[in-house]
């Protein structure tokens, strides 16, 4: 019993272990799992526990946490049932409970792994590549690097205007892949982004959904995709911040169990159902109900932290319940419908019921009503906005009419001209979406820029070469400069050159464009100063001053 009492009282010198003086079995189960760095450092301070659950190979210490989670849950360790069964609810299998097996989070393929998933059409093509968080740290690490910034422009109502530095409030629009966006952001604004709203591809499968990756593992590949995300989305978030999700019935249930895990179940906040039609009954042609609403996904950081400002809806006049009662108070609590009469203020699940809007040009489901509900919930003027599935524009047009910071991330051309065009008549006081209902006049700016493309810049001078001499040239720069795909070896098309030379000038082309990593398109902003790359000097200078070097 010595060695239990030592392992007991180690335990309860961290304090995320411990309620009321007791251990909590869960939690220390849960970080084992994780492999937490502060409980393995913990373990390791004792020779005893160290001897007992990590196990020397080739002079590196293994931790053999299948061992420690078998003796945290031995009833002698932490007795919590006199009986065959344990005093819990919960699913078991062999008397143990699942959630104290590998099974305790949902898995699927690839999960252990990065993928980078840009959402350009070239990108729908092309084969997406895995990085294993195990097996390819350093590819991992060259990924995610911060990022150069590049075509740098300042907008205001007056137009255009030439960026000489970028002020920690200054509202952004970055146009790249949100996951490297994501990363790169982190230098500046972990821990301070007060609020994220997106609306992330559904996985709908149908023509017009923007994730159509991976066809043999669509579903993994879309959980890889925003597990990605997340997690750095998480490190972003400010302990009184909120995330907000939007999603159909594809990939919501999904989502639900992936965000228990990243953000932790006890910061699930609300689940709301977004009714986005009032018509019911049956779809016809396909023999099943109507689909009228969406479902929005709400975390905190931090339970404990939360900031959530209440707003009421005034009651109408002459408003009486179906009971005959007159209610008292303010209003409707903000959460609950608009659209309802007799809608008692207290709701597990909130519903938000809006009509579809058209906001001058940009139709879409996503309002800027629905928006600001959420926005002004979290918020207060000055704070930061982040939406990194940005689309038209709708989170950062609510955003600067209500005067609060924001930054959106969106890689898809056709998006990015509709949200400036959207943004720049933002600015000069257009009067759609909540603009007459919050007094909006116009004002502000915002910077636009990129990252900067790397492997990209081969693409465009392979799509010139006019004949396979010019070619030959970019192939011998591609193999100094560029970022090659691993499946390519330079010395086995050296050696078949004459097969090469047999190909039409249009599959050369082709050849040469697979030839590249379309997973390094981007320069790192560790390498900013090498001049294969040219970057400008204002560039480099505008980059540092981001970064804090200067």
């Amino acid at each position: 019993m010595a060695f239990l009492d030592e392992l007991r009282t180690e335990l309860k010198k961290d304090k995320r272990l411990i309620s009321e003086g007791k251990l909590l079995k869960n939690r220390i189960v849960e970080l084992a799992l994780k492999l937490d760095k502060d409980l393995i450092k913990l373990l390791l301070d004792n020779i005893k526990i160290k001897e007992h659950f990590f196990t020397e190979v080739d002079k590196t210490l293994v931790f053999d946490k299948e061992k420690f989670m078998k003796f945290i849950d031995n009833k002698e360790f932490l007795p919590d049932s006199y009986t065959a069964f344990k005093n819990r609810i919960g699913l078991t299998a062999d008397k143990d409970y699942i959630a104290l097996s590998k099974e305790v989070v949902l898995s699927w393929p690839y999960k252990d792994c990065i993928l980078e998933g840009g959402q350009e059409k070239e990108d729908e093509k092309r084969k997406e590549i895995f990085h294993n968080e195990i097996l390819a740290p350093d590819e991992i690490d060259r990924l995610l690097e911060p990022k150069v910034f590049t075509n740098f422009k300042k907008i205001d109502a007056k137009g255009e205007h030439k960026v000489t530095e970028i002020k920690p409030t200054d509202n952004l629009i970055i146009k790249g892949n949100n996951l490297l966006v994501l990363h790169t952001l982190k230098k500046r604004f972990a821990g301070k982004v007060k609020l994220i709203y997106i609306d992330p591809p559904y996985n709908t499968g149908s023509a017009d959904d923007t994730f159509k990756y991976n066809d043999n593992f669509n579903h993994s590949t879309w959980l890889v995709f925003m597990r990605n995300r997340l997690e750095v989305a998480k490190d972003l978030l400010m302990k009184e911040g909120a995330i907000y999700v939007q999603l159909d019935y594809n990939e919501v249930h999904y989502c639900k169990v992936l965000m228990d895990e990243i953000f932790g179940r006890e910061n699930f906040q609300r689940e709301i159902i977004w009714r986005i039609g009032w018509v019911s009954g049956y779809k016809t042609a396909d023999k099943n109900w109507i689909r009228n609403h969406d479902t929005i996904l709400f975390y905190s950081r931090d339970k404990n932290s939360l900031d959530f400002f209440k707003k009421y809806i005034p009651y109408p006049k002459n408003y009486v319940r179906r009971d005959g009662t007159k209610p008292e108070g303010e209003g409707y609590p903000y959460e609950d419908t608009w659209n309802c009469n007799d809608l008692d203020p207290l709701n597990s699940i909130a519903i938000v019921s809006f009509s579809k809007e058209k906001v001058g040009d940009f139709k879409g489901q996503k309002n800027e009503a629905l928006i600001k509900r959420i926005v002004e919930a979290h918020t207060k003027e000055g704070d930061i906005v982040l939406d990194f599935f940005s689309g038209t524009g709708t989170t950062a047009s609510v955003a600067h009419k209500l005067k609060r910071q924001w930054i959106t991330v969106e890689q898809i051309d056709e998006q990015i001209d509709k949200q400036l065009d959207r943004l720049r008549k933002t600015v000069k006081g257009d009067q759609t979406g909540i603009s007459k209902e919050v007094n909006w006049k116009g004002g502000g700016d915002f910077v636009y820029c990129e990252l900067k493309e790397l492997n990209e810049e081969f693409i465009e001078k392979i799509k010139k070469a006019k004949d396979t001499k010019e070619l030959f040239k970019v192939w011998e720069d591609m193999k100094e400069r560029a970022f090659l795909s691993y499946e390519i070896d330079p010395k086995d098309i050296d050696n078949n050159v004459e097969e090469f030379k047999d190909l039409s000038l249009d599959n050369q082309k082709k050849f040469l464009i697979e030839c590249l990593d379309k997973n390094n398109l981007y320069v790192n902003f560790s390498e900013i100063e090498d001049k294969q790359y040219n970057v400008s000097k204002e560039d480099i200078e505008l980059n540092k001053k981001f970064y804090g070097r200067l």
